[in-house]
């Protein structure tokens, strides 16, 4: 009988090192492309020239490859990737600038970032630092924030409580013990339940890449809980675990705050997911130096050099599919013209929402393999976002390279649900979580680039049900009674930070404009004014899950990429792409960003000596 079993353990194995480490396919991280640094280009109709091409029919190359559906990381990550092995891509985007969630826009002189705040995961030679270098060309160059990168604070402004979250493997725990002594115990293990989970996340790429059957296998044995931590914690909550941990409220706090990151409170969230996050930021945060539209100005132009292009103002209203329901090209409408562009693949990094349900046709969105995925899946939480522009410098107002998160108290859970459950107009006057960031301050060339000027950015939540009966006005003049309502959150979240940041008054407030759920949903195309795609609580993260949701869809030559393969966020949309990417060019581009890392690492030292 053991003899058995080790003649089928063996076999597993090796069927899964022949997956895990394949590569027959063409390699994009093959040769280190980063270039000598060009000037930082300022001037926004340069930029423009890259970033808002806009579709005309005469301006689809011919002879392509595949056709990306969406230009935020998740598509033009993978449409990079393709086009570093000579494949000519095609992307093409609703808005009219390209980047997704990594687009900026002006407003009376104040540039606005919308979904980069701040990135971890940056240091030289990493194989995440080392996948962005080769995605750019090297151009792409990052500001560390401070240290402490994240302060959080709990409680209202008679009994505020501020917490300075420091980065480092070491020092993030050190501090926290500081701050709370006679819990060292507590915080030793949630740093190991953390790292154990977070690092365990590869499991969760490897049932994306092997075979279904095998998936199947690793998941029906439960194998696959087994085998990995990440999943043996996934359907465990955060409160559950952190409750365990301690009694003691403000420490169980600070142990859950980034869940505002996901958007899951914390009794709904999965551990395994915010152990992700607390790991991706234990090393620093970073920001883009020239703002967040950086990154799409300098990766379009390598897809540009493959033959391909990126163009926006190209909403595509449906996939088009052959009598053998294989996906041959997309629809794009163009006025009241529908114009259709074909390739031997296509590529969605529109959700799996949009994808599935907006754009098949009814009898495909039909089929029980597509109906099976989407009922594994359900819509994220509505974001919220308020832009503030400030007259002063980050020294007269006091804004610092840093994120505040501000919470009315340290009963997280409490606070959400009753928040979210309330009369809007009431929610409205009191929210209580929010995030508050300074992209002027992070930024070393905004000085140069907006000089006397600085910026906000918030995020906190809002119930699409809130905003829905003005889906279908015109964006720029949804009514007097969308307005009022905007006007209520945005009074009532500009009294936080007043208190909160005492050298910014009233006079110093020259924009502030929100941003609801539907104007997500009009903007960066969130069905349900999500800013984190699908929901992150834990069935999300079951093995199941994992294993059925995957770049090959149930239909030929589509492909899903992006924040709904794998996690949300600037990093997880990423890590959807390079899974994509695996599964297309048939060999293991993770693996692959690894061995480029020490490459390169091995080089740049000696280069030093």
């Amino acid at each position: 009988m053991w003899i058995i079993a080790a003649i089928i353990c063996a076999a597993l194995a090796a069927f899964v090192y022949k997956y895990v480490f394949r590569t027959s396919g063409p390699n994009p991280f093959d040769i280190d492309t980063r270039a000598p640094l060009k000037p930082l280009v300022t001037q926004k109709k340069e930029k423009n020239k890259v970033l808002k091409q806009g579709f005309l029919a005469s301006k689809v190359p011919e002879k392509l490859d595949a056709i990306v559906i969406g230009s935020g990381i998740g598509g033009l990550g993978v449409a990079v990737l393709l086009a570093k092995v000579g494949k000519r891509v095609l992307v093409l985007e609703q808005h009219d600038r390209g980047g997704g969630c990594c687009h900026t826009f002006t407003e009376k002189g104040f540039e606005f970032d919308v979904g980069i705040h701040y990135i971890g995961d940056l240091l030289e030679h990493k194989p995440f630092r080392c996948m962005l270098d080769q995605l750019t060309n090297g151009q792409l160059q990052w500001e560390p924030l401070d240290n402490p990168f994240d302060q959080v604070v709990l409680g209202p402004p008679e009994n505020r409580r501020t917490y300075p979250i420091y980065s480092g493997r070491n020092r993030f725990p050190d501090e926290l013990k500081k701050f709370f002594p006679g819990e060292e115990a507590a915080i030793d293990e949630y740093m190991r339940l953390v790292k154990k989970a977070g690092h365990n996340i590869w499991f969760l790429g490897l049932l994306k890449l092997i075979p279904v059957p095998l998936a199947k296998f690793l998941v029906y044995t439960g194998l696959a809980n087994r085998l990995s931590f990440f999943f043996h914690m996934a359907s465990r909550s955060v409160t559950e675990v952190v409750n365990e941990l301690t009694k003691n409220n403000d420490l169980r706090a600070i142990f859950s705050y980034i869940f505002v990151t996901y958007g899951n409170m914390p009794k709904d969230a999965s551990f395994s997911m915010h152990s992700l996050m607390v790991c991706h930021y234990l090393t620093g945060a970073w920001y883009p130096i020239g703002g967040a539209s950086e990154i799409a100005y300098h990766m379009i132009p390598i897809i540009e050099k493959a033959g391909g292009a990126v163009l926006v103002r190209a909403p595509v209203n449906r996939i088009l599919f052959n009598d053998n329901k294989e996906a041959i090209g997309v629809s794009v409408m163009k006025g009241q013209e529908e114009i259709h562009v074909h390739a031997p693949m296509v590529i969605s990094n529109a959700g799996i929402f949009n994808t599935y349900q907006q754009l098949l046709p009814k009898e495909l969105q039909a089929m029980p393999a597509i109906q099976k995925q989407l009922g594994m899946m359900k819509n994220g939480a509505g974001g919220l976002s308020i832009f503030l522009g400030l007259t002063g410098t980050k020294e007269d107002l006091g804004l610092k390279a840093d994120n505040y998160w501000i919470f009315t108290e340290h009963n997280m859970d409490e606070l959400v649900e009753t928040y979210l459950k309330g009369n809007r107009e009431e929610s409205a006057k009191s929210v209580p979580l929010l995030f508050v960031a300074s992209p002027s301050a992070k930024d070393p060339t905004w000085e140069e680039r907006s000089p006397g000027k600085s910026t906000l950015s918030l995020v906190s939540f809002a119930n699409y049900e809130w905003f829905e009966e003005w889906k279908d006005d015109k964006v720029t003049n949804r009514g007097t009674e969308y307005k009022e309502l905007k006007q209520i959150f945005c009074d009532s979240i500009l009294e936080v930070v007043l208190s909160v940041f005492p050298k910014i008054t009233r006079d110093k407030v020259e924009f502030i404009e929100a941003g609801t759920p539907i104007t997500n949903t009009h903007y960066i195309g969130a069905p349900k004014g999500e800013i984190y795609g699908a929901d992150h609580g834990t069935a999300r993260f079951s093995a199941e899950c994992n294993a059925t949701v995957r770049p090959q869809t149930p239909l030929k030559n589509l492909y899903l990429t992006g924040q709904d393969v794998f996690v949300c966020g600037f990093a997880g949309a990423l890590a959807g792409a390079l899974t994509c990417g695996s599964v297309i060019l048939n060999r293991n581009l993770h693996l692959d960003a690894i061995a480029l890392a020490k490459k390169t690492k091995r080089v740049d030292t000696k280069k030093l000596k």
